[in-house]
């Protein structure tokens, strides 16, 4: 069967025919309509329809092939399906044996040559199988920019800086949306309905037909009802900040019945949102990406009555038994508690000459909105955590080669195993070890990164079409200078790590207590997450913290 070119490929490989002719029967029952389907015995065979498919642009939505094919295994048939396509959602497939115990998986899962997995038999119309193929097919289309329903258009320039900055922010929001170039034929045809020209862009078109030219980040979530300023009614708790702690915290505090407010400067989710993929967290076996969790957590937090505000905190002050958070924009949130969960910033590099280049091929931070453009390109990162080792991963999928560029003796200091692991296993990811960028040059664009040696003058220049900076942490806690004890890296103190270990009174008063443990030098402002000093940085923990936090909160208002 010759594929569709206007649907995406479901492409089945399985040695047992009753296996991939059923499968393919009972994915056309549920979706027929928007998809092509495939089916062949062999490995080899698969592979040459991959090849086939990329060589005319046929997008292909899932790879799904048994555990053992006659010719290679199904691990390392979808190894070799990901560098054909990069975005397609990868599925081995095999009956309950098989996978419960099988070593092949848990070893394709943990090196990302699979991303989930389809249990053999099934029952006809199976409601559980269709259900867990949507939601891949879902995820698939979000990273390929195929979303069914998107709320924004935006009309741009792909590397220009306001541009480059929307789309990163809705990427790792989870915001649907859609981008096109000026030059291409949807983006002549919506600045023609918009009545706009290509001399101020970008241009955002809303759902509804809303035109916004040239928009910031907040102007664009003002038109769909966020709020920009907090009531000016009391809540029983501020929480500061919108990553996982932050959204936990919120969460947990809601759900107990508390006037809430969630305060975020950009965007919510945090660093986790930039994940390509989380493997480790309770509950997903299958992983997710960071943005499909923090959107979900986003859902979460909506439904439980949080009220959310865009907006950057500016101070922090105590008035009689309220805490009172201030905003760049002049409003504030009065309320009983507060929770500080602003998390971390990455470090800058403080080379000049990459600082010159940054959106021109120098990024900090976020790597999936960039991926897909770097195909058959060098790509650089920068950085030994979660995040860097996760962007790597993501990135060698679409670049020819990707660097990782690490200060330490060993990537095992601070990266989960897993990830480890996986990078050893990517042909096209080399990991340079007791290195640091020094310097980079470019036409207007960025060609090449210069890295030296920690230990040494030596010095090597790599081409590179993108460096990607995640390098350790800068807590944003400048605002809270003078208020609340922080530590020499500016991470606030808490519980037994605070000075005498005792709280002021709510009136600023001589001490009375020993703080709680997440409890700051100010009663009843909590810290949670990477910006309390002494946190391991990992997003279990942040989570964890913001649920502490909202119990503590209850104990200092008294409620149990």
């Amino acid at each position: 069967m010759a594929p569709d070119e206007h649907h995406p490929c479901i492409v089945v490989v399985d040695a047992d025919p009753r296996v991939a002719t059923g499968l393919i029967q009972e994915l056309q029952d549920g979706f027929g309509r928007g998809y092509q389907f495939l089916a062949t015995l062999s490995a080899r065979s698969g592979l040459c329809i991959l090849e086939r498919l990329g060589a005319v642009g046929e997008p292909v939505a899932l790879v799904i092939a048994g555990l053992q094919l006659p010719d290679m295994t199904g691990p390392e048939f979808l190894g070799r399906a990901r560098n054909r396509h990069p975005l397609a959602r990868r599925i081995l497939l095999g009956g309950p044996r098989e996978l419960t115990s099988s070593a092949a998986l848990h070893r394709a899962m943990t090196l990302g040559k699979a991303d989930s997995w389809l249990m053999t038999p099934w029952a006809p119309h199976d409601q559980s199988l269709h259900a867990q193929v949507a939601d891949l097919l879902d995820e698939w289309r979000d990273d390929s920019g195929r979303q069914q329903f998107v709320l924004v258009h935006m009309v741009g320039q792909r590397r220009e800086a306001r541009s480059l900055e929307l789309r990163d922010v809705a990427e790792r929001s989870g915001f649907p949306y859609r981008f096109t170039t000026p030059e291409s034929a949807e983006g002549r045809e919506l600045l023609r309905q918009a009545g706009c020209g290509t001399n101020r862009l970008p241009v955002v078109v809303l759902f509804d037909g809303q035109v916004l030219v040239q928009p910031t980040w907040g102007e664009v979530v003002a038109a769909f009802g966020v709020r920009l300023q907090p009531d000016p009614r009391p809540y029983e708790v501020a929480v500061v900040g919108g990553g996982p702690a932050g959204l936990s915290a919120a969460v947990n505090a809601a759900s107990e019945g508390l006037r809430t407010v969630l305060i975020e400067r950009e965007t919510l989710g945090g660093q986790a949102g930039t994940s390509s993929r989380i493997r480790n967290y309770l509950g997903f076996p299958h992983g997710i990406s960071g943005r499909r969790f923090m959107r979900r957590a986003g859902d979460q937090i909506h439904l439980f009555g949080v009220e959310t505000v865009l907006g950057e905190a500016t101070g922090l002050r105590l008035e009689g038994r309220a805490r009172v958070v201030l905003l760049r924009n002049g409003s504030a949130a009065v309320a009983r508690a507060v929770v500080i969960a602003t998390g971390v910033s990455y470090g800058r590099l403080g080379v000049p000459a990459v600082e010159a280049l940054v959106g021109a091929g120098v990024f900090y931070g976020s790597v999936l909105s960039e991926a897909p453009a770097l195909r058959g390109e060098d790509a650089v990162v920068v950085g030994a955590g979660n995040s860097a080792g996760q962007g790597a991963v993501h990135l060698a999928g679409f670049a020819r080669h990707v660097t990782l560029v690490a200060r330490g003796e060993s990537l095992a200091e601070s990266m989960s195993a897993y990830l480890v692991e996986e990078i050893r296993s990517l042909d096209n990811v080399t990991v340079c070890l007791r290195r640091h960028v020094v310097d980079a040059e470019g036409a207007g664009r960025l060609e090449r990164v210069t890295l030296e040696a920690t230990d040494s003058d030596a010095r090597n220049t790599i081409p590179a079409a993108a460096l990607f900076v995640m390098i350790g942490g800068e807590p944003r806690t400048e605002w809270l200078a003078g208020v609340l004890e922080r530590d020499e890296g500016g991470y606030i103190r808490t519980g037994a790590d605070l000075a005498g270990s005792q709280s002021p009174d709510d009136t600023g008063g001589a001490p009375t207590r020993i703080p709680l443990s997440l409890e700051t030098s100010m009663p009843g402002v909590f810290a949670a997450g990477d910006v309390r000093a002494g946190s391991p940085k990992r997003m279990t923990t942040a989570v964890g913290d913001g649920t502490i936090a909202i119990r503590q909160v209850y104990g200092h208002l008294g409620l149990r």
